[in-house]
């Protein structure tokens, strides 16, 4: 037992502050997408993003917001027995689809009709049974960051990215 009033407090408040770090460490871990980490997606947002995992559907959103302007990176992964047919219906959903080469199979950048600023905006791919689509959007017309001139590159790097974790 500690006799010193001012050591047993230091001793409490360390025990209180190893207790709070114990509970809210496994919170934060199981959040994290399992496909990109949050400075990836900062990079390609153009400033701090944070992150948000959901398992069902298994999706990750990335949401960066600053001076008027909201931009988001979606990751979301569908395991398929019928890969193929689920390609071909989400590209369905594009108003033109360009394939793509070296990332996964099947891959096919394109424009899907909700966004009204970004094109395009959206990758469509899959790596074995996994179907994978990754989106970006803006809600600022002129968006210094993703614009019509770099977003293809955008797309291309993330695709990389969870092509890769995919295999």
């Amino acid at each position: 037992m500690v006799s010193n009033p001012m050591l047993r407090r230091s001793l409490d408040t360390l025990a209180a502050a190893v207790l709070l770090l114990a509970i809210a460490l496994p919170a934060r871990a199981a959040a994290r997408c399992p496909w990109m980490n949050d400075a990836t997606a900062s990079g390609l947002l153009g400033g701090d993003a944070v992150g948000n995992y959901v398992d069902r559907p298994a999706a990750c959103t990335f949401t960066q917001t600053g001076n008027g302007v909201t931009r988001t990176l979606t990751v979301s992964v569908f395991d398929s027995p019928k890969p193929h047919d689920l390609v071909e219906s989400l590209l369905r959903d594009c108003e033109q689809a360009s394939p793509v080469q070296a990332i996964g199979n099947e891959a096919a950048v394109c424009t899907a009709g909700h966004s009204k600023y970004l094109r395009p905006n959206r990758l469509i791919g899959r790596v074995r049974g996994q179907v994978f689509v990754i989106a970006f959007d803006t809600t600022l017309r002129s968006d210094p960051i993703l614009n019509n001139e770099s977003i293809s590159a955008k797309i291309d790097i993330a695709a990389e990215q969870i092509a890769g974790n995919l295999f």
